[in-house]
């Protein structure tokens, strides 16, 4: 029977999947052409189940010798005296082994050091097109892995062949295929922008091409391919939920699904999946921090990923140029996306759960012993006005001017708040975060035994009296609130706390709106 896969690539025998190079059209005229491209998206999207299924279909029509050949083994190569044998070492491994592979007797050996180890990588491509005596297609997965010198020189022997092919033996079609675009591969190259020179590797690439993720009739279709082999239903609102929280990623899509049939049903297949096993299961996976999360979730540290998502924490602007490298490498993370509006938001409500606790769990470990849950929790709800006079005490003994959570110091009082509130809410409820560069707010949802409360974080710098104040009336409104909670830090050395602890109420547009000064 087959399953939802969350490890590895996709097989049509063992797997619930889409066809795999419907999410790739025009590749197949690509490589007919004899184009080399670039194929980019986000780790666990299917890159390599479409490879694998591309290289399956050349080698079967048998007009053509393909083979798929991931470079993850050389994870962050640079020197090419070593990455070029080891390559050369990976393509005839990969091309000897393939079913479809038939050298005559008279062929040189693939692994010939004929040209030395600087075009070790040119040479064994020209060998193994002499060997096939047809046109042959490569597709190099994980390519991105290589760096510096290694990756200049891999490039510059696929030129090197691309360019005098007519003259010599050479595949006809290759393909990059990683997390990044033909932009980041130039950052690989030389991250401290010096030049190349005028011969660019990357000016015979004909197409960057992107895998999109799953429209919502596409988890429809998936989730109906289960249904179809063991009767259980999928209920209404299911599809659409696990669209809302995904926005279609392909991994997300399987695990939530894998988690409610497995594990919260235990493949009892009478039993049909409900909005609710969605939601614990979309729990389980950010508690478990399975490798996807996990790996996703490291990224944080990196000072170019930091520096787009602080100020999205925060609501300050962009820091960076859309044009810019760094900004383009967070986009094909995965991690962040561009909404219908322009705005730079994380790439689906999971992710901005994530996020916010992934940075904020030691917060949460140290305030195990300190903060207690039940004195704000009442059988309809939360003693919001004590939790947030809490708080207030919390922060004001807590907030060392020098403190720092992962290198984002700016985002430090949005940070401590939602580990504050993750806190109490663990077990009874969830937080909705809406993150969005620019915005100048934080926007948290509290959902605690059937009731919402509305908080909207700001700071002294991006508070501007009425305006603030109808940004707040306007987000109560959207939820159909009647109040919501402002906490406003003041990050001003110049103030006591006196001054800046206070609590007042302002009415605006029909809304209550508790300040809450910090």
């Amino acid at each position: 029977m087959r399953r939802f896969n969350t490890t590895g690539p996709c097989f049509p025998d063992e797997h619930y999947m889409l066809p795999a190079l419907d999410r790739l059209p025009g590749i197949r005229e690509l490589v007919a052409s004899g184009n080399y491209f670039v194929i980019h998206a986000p780790r666990q999207t299917g890159k390599t189940t479409a490879l694998k299924a591309l290289v399956r279909e050349i080698n079967e029509k048998g007009d053509m010798f393909a083979i798929y050949c991931t470079l993850e083994t050389q994870q962050s190569a640079s020197d090419p005296n070593v990455s070029n044998i080891a390559i050369r070492d990976l393509i005839a491994d990969n091309a000897e082994m393939s079913p479809y592979y038939s050298a005559t007797p008279d062929t040189l050996e693939l692994r010939s050091d004929r040209g030395g180890v600087g075009l070790a990588i040119r040479t064994v491509l020209q060998n193994l097109c002499r060997a096939v005596k047809k046109p042959v297609a490569v597709f190099f997965d994980e390519a991105d892995c290589l760096v510096g010198d290694a990756l200049i020189s891999f490039l510059r022997q696929l030129r090197d062949g691309y360019v005098n092919r007519k003259e010599i033996p050479f595949p006809k079609s290759v393909a990059l295929v990683g997390m990044l675009d033909v932009r980041d591969y130039k950052a690989q190259i030389r991250p401290n922008g010096e030049s190349l020179g005028q011969i660019s590797p990357f000016n015979i690439i004909r197409k960057d091409m992107l895998i999109p993720n799953f429209t919502e009739p596409d988890i429809r279709t998936l989730y109906a391919q289960h249904t179809a082999e063991t009767g259980q239903v999928f209920a209404d609102g299911v599809v659409e939920d696990v669209w809302r929280l995904t926005r279609g990623q392909p991994w997300l899509v399987n695990a939530i699904a894998c988690e409610c049939v497995e594990e919260i049903h235990g493949s009892r297949y009478g039993e049909a999946v409900t909005v609710t096993d969605v939601e614990a299961a979309k729990e389980a996976i950010i508690r478990r921090r399975d490798t996807h999360v996990d790996s996703l979730m490291e990224r944080m540290r990196e000072p170019r990923v930091r520096r787009l998502v602080e100020p999205l924490i925060s609501g300050q602007g962009l820091v960076v140029s859309r044009n810019s490298e760094e900004f383009r490498y967070v986009i094909d993370l995965g991690l962040l996306r561009e909404d219908e509006i322009k705005r730079v938001v994380p790439a689906n409500p999971m992710y901005s759960e994530i996020i916010g606790r992934y940075l904020t769990r030691d917060e949460q470990d140290d305030m195990l012993s300190s903060i207690p849950e039940t004195p704000w929790v009442k059988d309809d709800g939360l003693d919001m006005a004590g939790l947030m006079a809490a708080f207030q005490r919390f922060w004001r003994e807590n907030s060392g001017a020098d403190r720092d959570i992962m290198g984002y110091r700016e985002a430090v009082p949005h940070l401590v708040l939602m580990a504050f509130l993750q806190r109490v809410t663990n077990g009874g409820g969830h937080i909705n975060r809406e993150m969005a560069l620019g915005q100048g707010r934080l926007d948290l949802c509290v959902e605690f035994r059937g009731a919402r409360y509305a908080i909207e974080v700001k700071t002294s710098a991006n508070f501007k009296g009425e305006k603030s104040y109808e940004q707040c009336a306007g987000y109560l409104d959207e939820l159909g609130l009647p109040e919501g909670w402002m906490p406003v830090f003041d990050k001003s050395k110049d103030k006591s706390w006196d001054e800046k602890i206070y609590t007042r109420d302002e009415l605006f547009n029909g809304k209550t709106i508790h300040v809450v000064g910090l």
